[in-house]
């Protein structure tokens, strides 16, 4: 089994974000630079991010979760795609009260194999807009 640092960035890469570390987990990172957003007029940086912790080396299974900022007509795809390979939805809804376009945040979690996780997010991201569109 690749070690955790490589095992994230093998995992970003087919996420199509930037790796990371935070607080002992992987976390990549995808910036929406296609979102011009605003918060109370002011810019803002659009992210998501996907994580995995809690490895188990003996199964090579961790805890895998997402955090995913999309527009309103990009939600229903992505959630249609991502359940449809067995992960869990496990929240939908605004954080922001004066964003411009209204964001919608979906998160997601499984117990997985990163890199097997990993695919299944790049699908359903891949079937919002078609291969590519959300960061790659």
């Amino acid at each position: 089994m690749p070690s955790n640092s490589s095992l994230c960035e093998q995992f970003s890469r087919i996420i199509g974000g930037q790796a990371g570390f935070a607080g002992g987990k992987c976390v990549s990172t995808i910036n929406r630079n296609e979102i011009k957003a605003t918060i109370l007029g002011k810019r803002f940086q659009v992210t998501s991010s996907f994580s995995f912790e809690s490895l188990d080396t003996r199964t090579g299974r961790a805890l895998c979760l997402g955090r995913a900022a999309f527009l309103e007509q990009e939600v229903n795809p992505f959630i249609t795609a991502i359940r449809s390979q067995g992960i869990i939805v496990s929240s939908i809804r605004s954080e922001w009260l004066f964003d411009r376009p209204q964001l919608i945040y979906v998160n997601i979690e499984a117990v997985a194999k990163p890199l097997v996780f990993a695919r299944k997010v790049r699908r359903a991201l891949d079937a919002i807009h078609g291969n590519g569109k959300i960061a790659k």
